[in-house]
């Protein structure tokens, strides 16, 4: 009688957390390197066919599986979370101190105060000591200091160039007869072998998902000759404003329907089965 009921609550839950992927996804529309949150929603029949020869249960029987669970056999549920990995649009701010990827599956590396972390956050600055740092004044680690930690110094009253493979230069800019170049090592760049072992961790960084199965497939890999490496220009957000709108329009109105098909459950089909049962007796 109630399994209608119990439908429409699991998929009503579905929707609002899809609601909350949609929601920060708009509330970081102009994050730079941020990218966008989406879900696939299966239902519980259908996962648990796969996966019912191995559920714990005290008999371990398909038939005790399908028994416990017939009532919410077509349950909407979030079957998995993914991220988008395009690359965002990449827009020029002529800052020699912020720098953009161009390619897909490529990270700083950067030194927090928990551990190496990874971004696509190329709006740098310098801090007190001479370190390139992140807005939150984490250290941007070199290629040579990537196992040690080792932070990009730079020398005040240089301009800094970079080419496509982060390796930096400096040249004096307060004595106009030398145009010498000093090199200044390389910006850390890394890859993944599979970026969905990595996990959004706050203030525009991720890490790799220790608490996920098949963490050592992340695999972060240093790259000498990257080729993304893009100078004076900063990677926008990838979330596009008008599709994750009309995904929040059609999921507010599927919630919208199963409140109604809830409410029609409790009013209307409740009322009538009692109104017959108490004929009846």
């Amino acid at each position: 009688m109630q399994s209608g009921y119990y439908v429409a609550t699991g998929g009503m839950v579905t929707q609002f957390n899809r609601l909350d992927v949609i929601s920060n996804n708009l509330a970081n529309l102009n994050t730079n390197g941020f990218k966008r949150d989406d879900v696939v929603i299966g239902d519980y029949l259908r996962l648990m066919q796969e996966h019912q020869d191995t559920l714990p249960l005290d008999n371990n029987t398909r038939a005790s599986a399908k028994f416990i669970n017939r009532t919410l056999n077509r349950v909407p549920i979030i079957a998995e979370e993914y991220t988008d990995q395009q690359v965002g649009t990449v827009q020029q701010t002529s800052n020699p101190l912020d720098f953009a990827l161009s390619k897909p599956n490529t990270f700083f590396a950067i030194q927090t105060p928990n551990g190496i972390a990874y971004t696509r956050d190329g709006s740098f600055s310098v801090d007190n000591q001479g370190f390139l740092v992140t807005k939150q004044g984490y250290k941007v680690l070199s290629s040579a200091g990537y196992n040690n930690g080792g932070g990009i110094l730079l020398p005040p009253s240089m301009q800094v160039t970079a080419d496509k493979n982060g390796e930096l230069s400096f040249k004096d800019i307060t004595n106009a007869g030398l145009n010498e170049q000093i090199g200044g090592g390389n910006i850390a760049v890394v890859t993944f072998d599979n970026t969905k072992f990595l996990k959004k961790q706050g203030e525009n960084l991720w890490r790799e998902d220790v608490t996920k199965e098949g963490i050592g497939e992340a695999k972060p890999t240093l790259l000498t000759n990257s080729g993304a490496v893009e100078q004076g220009f900063l990677e926008k957000s990838n979330v596009n404003a008008v599709i994750e709108m009309t995904n929040m329009i059609e999921t507010n109105r599927l919630v919208d329907m199963y409140s109604k098909v809830m409410k029609t459950q409790m009013d209307d089909l409740n009322g009538d089965a009692i109104n017959k049962l108490a004929v009846r007796a």
